[in-house]
């Protein structure tokens, strides 16, 4: 079985890699905290319909599927880092996660099919 999914991800200093794949900008000095506080802002922006999902990666994901609208495309299980396969595929189609935490940030994901 296989989903897909976008997601908006914003690094901190306890990223993996702490360098946004949009701006090349070093994230080493975005807290924890104050990652999960603006991913809380983008999240009320969406569900409130101000912004849709993929307007809201393109302005603001640190991932490379910004360009994408955060579309990372079918994936299986033991392909994305735990967290974010479990949320992923225990979301329904259409619905979007809370905040996650993997080793790569804090994310928002879209389940799309």
């Amino acid at each position: 079985m296989s989903v897909r999914a976008s997601h908006l991800l914003i690094k901190h200093e306890g990223s993996r890699n702490p360098t946004s794949r949009r701006t090349n900008q070093s994230t080493a000095n975005v807290s924890r905290q104050a990652a999960v506080e603006e991913l809380t802002q983008w999240q009320e922006k969406i569900k409130s319909g101000q912004i849709s999902f993929a307007e809201a990666a393109q302005q603001r994901s640190d991932c490379s599927s910004f360009s994408r609208g955060g579309d990372l495309g079918k994936f299986g299980r033991g392909e994305m880092q735990k967290p974010f396969e479990d949320a992923a595929f225990g979301l329904e189609v259409g619905m979007m996660s809370g905040i996650v935490e993997s080793d790569s940030g804090v994310h928002l994901i879209l389940r799309t099919e």
